[in-house]
């Protein structure tokens, strides 16, 4: 029989335009090459086709490419033309031959950011891919790893009133730059919230930021050094993976149960590596969905006093949290001696309007207040000032009542169908927008698969410190009982 490589070899090129099928609406899949397809041979359009997936992590370090048979009879051209673009991508560092078993991506050393080049034994997370997809997924019914209620769901006219409220306030006083600590109106309303909570903080203790991420920015660049340890739940919000481990940081994964991290694992790594901080929800998990119990409560601070470490709260959840769910909240027990404390409202709101919050004892927030100007002087008071005139003009606990009780039903409902389709949820009592399943896959090869034709799924490696392959996955429960959504699901399971 004729070997397909040396065959490819003795073909001439193929000045035919390749008609490969790719989803629309994904911005990041265009072509940067100015060269038309229809310019490019068949191997080079097929070839690009790859790198550009690799280069994106759509294709992920060590996963197997489809098969030569399997690739052409899916792009309908032969077998010598998949053959010669895979010999091209090995030659250009981007796949690996191995006899007998096929092509695989080959591990490629990231680029190290300018400013902060890569130090020797610290491994570059990468978080990127989800993060890029869910920037680029238009169609939230095809998205059940979106990590956002989907817009139908939120009170777009909550926001527009408050702005055209704030248009209407004679002067142009929100045309200036604002305060490092955020707008004192506001920080005095979340002094009101937060003693709903039973977590004493005064306004000078709570400083305003844009959304979460840049609260553990703030917090990261105040702490933690390098080779410093910080420890997070396996598996637990992977944006902060990265941005903790790009500061130079050891990031450890702790074993979470229902009731919240693993006590006798934390402890054991506790002190093997005398982590300088631990991150966690306490309230909705992500992307378990479940809350912290009492007992584990009062054992996390104990250990935190014990080895002296600081524990950050991240409650972005925490309006989502139906009343009567069992939640603790360590600020609340810890009165912000140990405990950092974090909030948004971006979930319940609007992802755009990134306004955030830190509430810690009065030492910290100066601190983190300096190291809020060095970073970006203040955050936008406009998005502040509407943020306070939705909480106070008595809208916004209906609306968040309304989202609470659809939740509920959505997760009801997809609850029933995952089981049905024979996955295996984490054990607890759940609530909010995610539910955690156990597929018995390889969520990588779903998610891969997914993205092909436009569908968002959120794989289990994510979630991990580790970012080994995962049988988990994240659903949101808004936005996974598409009934497209979930035949596609059905049929990658059957698949593989």
């Amino acid at each position: 029989m004729e070997d397909p490589r040396q065959a490819a070899s003795q073909r001439p090129s193929q000045p035919r335009s390749l008609r490969l099928v790719m989803p629309t609406g994904h911005a990041t899949e265009r072509l940067p090459d100015p060269v038309p397809s229809g310019q490019m041979t068949l191997v080079e359009q097929l070839t690009e086709w790859a790198r550009l997936r690799i280069d994106e992590r759509v294709f992920r370090a060590g996963m197997r490419m489809p098969s030569i048979r399997q690739l052409a009879q899916e792009k309908g051209i032969s077998r010598f033309t998949v053959v010669e673009a895979y010999e091209r991508l090995v030659a250009l560092g981007y796949l690996e031959s191995r006899r007998g078993s096929g092509f695989y991506v080959r591990e490629r050393p990231a680029q190290p950011a300018a400013a902060a080049p890569a130090r020797p034994g610290v491994r570059t997370l990468d978080v990127t891919w989800l993060l890029r997809s869910m920037f680029h997924t238009a169609e939230s019914h095809k998205a059940p790893g979106l990590g956002f209620l989907p817009n139908d769901w939120l009170d777009g006219e909550l926001i527009a009133s408050a702005l055209r409220g704030l248009g209407r306030q004679p002067g142009n006083h929100f045309l200036a730059s604002g305060t490092p600590q955020g707008f004192l109106p506001l920080r005095q309303q979340l002094r009101t919230r937060l003693a709903e909570l039973e977590i004493g903080a005064a306004p000078e203790q709570i400083v305003m930021t844009s959304g979460i991420t840049q609260a553990l920015d703030l917090i990261a660049r105040l702490y933690v050094r390098p080779g410093d340890a910080v420890l997070v739940g396996d598996p637990a919000w992977f944006v902060m993976f990265a941005r903790f481990s790009a500061q130079g940081a050891q990031v450890i994964g702790v074993p979470y149960t229902p009731e919240g991290p693993d006590l006798e694992a934390l402890e054991r790594i506790v002190q093997a590596h005398r982590p300088r901080l631990l991150v966690l929800n306490s309230v909705l998990h992500n992307p378990t969905g479940t809350s912290l119990s009492a007992a584990r409560a009062f054992q996390l601070l104990r250990l935190a006093e014990q080895y002296d470490f600081l524990i950050v709260e991240d409650d972005i959840y925490c309006d989502l949290c139906p009343p009567g769910h069992p939640a603790t909240r360590l600020a609340s027990l810890d009165q912000l001696r140990r405990v950092i404390y974090l909030g948004s409202f971006s979930k319940t709101l609007a992802a755009n309007l990134r306004v955030g919050f830190i509430a810690a004892d009065p030492d910290v927030a100066t601190a983190l207040t300096d190291a809020k100007l060095l970073c970006g002087l203040a955050s936008p008071e406009i998005n502040e000032r509407v943020l306070y005139k939705v909480l106070t003009e008595g809208h916004y606990r209906k609306h968040v009542e309304r989202v609470r009780g659809r939740l509920a039903q959505a997760a009801d409902e997809t609850r029933v169908t995952l089981e049905r389709m024979g996955l295996r949820l984490f054990p607890g009592q759940h609530a909010g927008m995610y539910l955690w399943a156990d597929t018995g896959r390889d969520t990588n090869a779903i998610a891969t698969a997914g993205h092909e034709e436009g569908y968002l799924f959120a794989p289990g490696s994510l979630f991990s410190p580790t970012q080994l392959p995962s049988g988990w996955m994240r659903f949101n429960v808004a936005s996974t009982n598409d009934p497209g959504t979930l035949d596609f699901l059905a049929r990658q399971l059957d698949r593989l």
